[in-house]
C-alpha cells in the first residue's frame, strides 16, 4: 500500500485497515513458527504499511491540535 493510497482515506477507513493488517500480522507469524509461510517477505511489507498508517493517523492528529 502506497503512502498516497493512505492519505485518501477516511479516519474509519484507516482504522479498519490496520485491524486488518495486525490480525494479518499476527497469522503470519504463526505461519513463520511452523514453516508453513510462503513469502516470508510479506511479514516486512505488513510492518511497514502498520507503520504507514500509524503515521498518517499521527500527522492527522497533529494537525487538529
Amino acid at each position: 500500500m502506497k503512502i498516497e493510497e493512505i492519505r485518501e482515506l477516511g479516519i474509519e477507513e484507516l482504522n479498519t485497515t490496520l485491524e486488518e493488517l495486525r490480525i494479518e500480522l499476527f497469522n503470519l507469524r504463526f505461519q513463520k513458527a511452523k514453516n508453513l509461510i510462503d513469502r516470508p517477505d510479506r511479514i516486512r511489507n505488513v510492518r511497514r504499511d502498520i507503520a504507514r498508517i500509524l503515521t498518517v493517523m499521527k500527522e492527522r492528529e497533529k494537525e487538529l491540535r
